[in-house]
């Protein structure tokens, strides 16, 4: 025979409530049931859990420490069931940074107000997916093509590229960089979410680069002057630091901004945010 939650759950009701009698009502059993998934839970385990006398019902030593672990199991389990039949009912959109860029608060709120029996959540995760391989996710909000054989993507929108610079940089000073330039200088990369690679400029003008962990790290070496970056122009709205200006690179091509998804196992509220996020880009002033 197999432990079985309704075991559990006998168990503590029992105990809870006082009685056999009560222990039934409260679980919409018989009394008889209560009396055998009893019974199954002592010969699973092979230990007497009760004392029973005509007037009380008290755990035994081996009893008391069961009954905290059928309670920490039932728990469990109810945690489970609730992140299973809840699903659809919160979304997670993840990101390696930026999120949504300068629409990050009118995509939360009119999410918000559109459908409120979703709760919309944004978690940011160092991942080249944004977290949606590591199931932190439902949809992925990404400034880099993800693999097409795993996931389903859309194209919402475009970001312009800008340079990152210390704020004491001399290029500071420009209105904007051009994209050949820019290899007189190191420029920061981040091999795993960045949107920059080499392969930006042609073969034989290209600048050195360094690599960096994430976009905290990124931001701190060029704080104190240690290169320069090219990135997506949501970065210029969600991460607006001392020490930093962001300048247009004024010839370099866009960036197209991804909304990801299982291919397989979308969230219900896939097409709806995509339609949004589309919208909030197409009408970029």
């Amino acid at each position: 025979m197999d432990l079985e939650l309704r075991h559990l759950r006998c168990l503590v009701a029992i105990v809870d409530s006082g009685t056999f009698t009560d222990a039934a009502i409260e679980l919409g059993i018989s009394q008889a049931a209560v009396s055998r998934n009893l019974m199954a839970l002592e010969q699973v385990l092979g230990v007497r859990l009760l004392h029973r006398t005509s007037r009380t019902i008290t755990p035994t030593t081996a009893g008391v420490h069961v009954l905290a672990q059928a309670r920490q199991v039932l728990a469990a389990a109810g945690n489970l069931v609730a992140e299973a039949t809840t699903g659809h009912t919160r979304l997670r959109i993840g990101h390696a940074w930026s999120a949504m860029g300068r629409h990050t608060r009118e995509f939360q709120r009119r999410w918000a107000a559109g459908y409120p029996e979703v709760e919309l959540h944004l978690i940011r995760t160092n991942s080249a997916t944004g977290g949606l391989a590591e199931g932190l996710c439902d949809l992925a909000v990404l400034r880099t093509a993800a693999d097409a054989k795993q996931f389903a993507s859309a194209v919402v929108g475009h970001e312009r590229r800008f340079c990152a610079l210390a704020a004491d940089d001399p290029w500071a000073r420009r209105r904007s960089i051009r994209l050949d330039e820019i290899p007189q200088r190191t420029v920061l990369i981040d091999r795993r979410t960045g949107t920059t690679t080499p392969d930006l400029w042609p073969a034989a003008g290209r600048p050195n680069v360094r690599e960096t962990r994430d976009i905290d790290d990124w931001l701190d070496i060029i704080a104190a002057g240690g290169g320069v970056g090219i990135t997506a122009e949501g970065t210029t709205t969600q991460y607006r630091r001392d020490g930093i200006v962001f300048r247009p690179v004024r010839d370099a091509p866009p960036i197209a901004v991804h909304m990801i998804w299982r291919r397989h196992d979308p969230h219900p509220s896939t097409h709806a945010a995509v339609a949004l996020l589309t919208e909030l880009y197409r009408h970029q002033s």
